[in-house]
């Protein structure tokens, strides 16, 4: 995509859940009434097709299986988990109902209904948008790129707050980076008794760590050229006591 100006702000919602299901390691699978919690045990095809890993004996692959025509098989849920410590950590979760096969050693597993829920509401995905995105270039990074700016460069973070709307940030406590894509970076601000997000978009999207550092480096350009909000000022006075 590079620096083309045809792009959105925000993932759309098949790239979100494309994302997930490349980056999250766990899943757990529903079938015939029965429920297993997996781990480390499914691949994704790019079609979207989902490929798990179990054991031979496991009830699982008989109850997916020998499930009755014209009805799911099996219902496949993840959950997005933000990387670096905040209230509420769960960013997304990802609903995956249809059908199983048996391809080799792996159950493979074709949707017929996507349902993708954030915290603005619940998104039923189209199946041909969802086998045709893919996840977003920076999704295998985004975890440890998240990790390093809040560990690393606390700082950083306090002046990307200068970006925000006053208002967002009344009553802060702490603010931490939540999520990072190619369209821009996710802020959470955190109160005592409750939190919100605030969206940084980048001026262009970012297909890959080099062009994301750029972006982050015109962030932090903008940033350091407006005054600190009065709300971190009086945090920064307090931590400073």
């Amino acid at each position: 995509m590079g620096d083309s100006q045809d792009w959105t702000a925000v993932p759309g919602a098949a790239e979100r859940a494309r994302s997930m299901l490349a980056t999250t390691c766990s899943c757990a699978v529903t079938a015939d009434g029965g429920r297993e919690e997996l781990v480390g045990a499914h691949t994704v095809a790019e079609d979207g097709l989902v490929l798990l890993r179990v054991p031979d004996d496991s009830a699982l692959r008989t109850a997916a299986i020998c499930a009755p025509r014209g009805e799911p098989s099996a219902v496949l849920e993840f959950a997005d988990v933000a990387p670096v410590p905040v209230r509420n950590r769960i960013r997304a979760r990802l609903w995956l109902a249809g059908w199983f096969t048996a391809v080799d050693e792996h159950l493979a597993f074709r949707a017929t209904r996507v349902v993708l829920r954030q915290s603005s509401g619940a998104t039923v995905v189209a199946l041909d948008e969802f086998a045709a995105a893919g996840p977003d270039p920076l999704a295998p990074a985004e975890a440890r790129l998240l990790t390093h700016l809040a560990d690393a460069h606390p700082d950083a973070v306090e002046r990307l707050t200068r970006l925000v709307d006053p208002e967002s940030l009344h009553a802060a406590t702490r603010v931490q980076p939540l999520a990072v894509d190619r369209h821009g970076l996710t802020l959470r601000i955190e109160r005592t008794r409750a939190h919100s997000d605030v969206r940084l978009p980048f001026h262009t999207p970012a297909d890959d760590i080099a062009q994301l550092t750029e972006r982050m480096h015109v962030l932090l350009t903008q940033a350091s050229a407006a005054s600190c909000p009065r709300a971190l000022q009086r945090q920064r006075a307090d931590r400073d006591r």
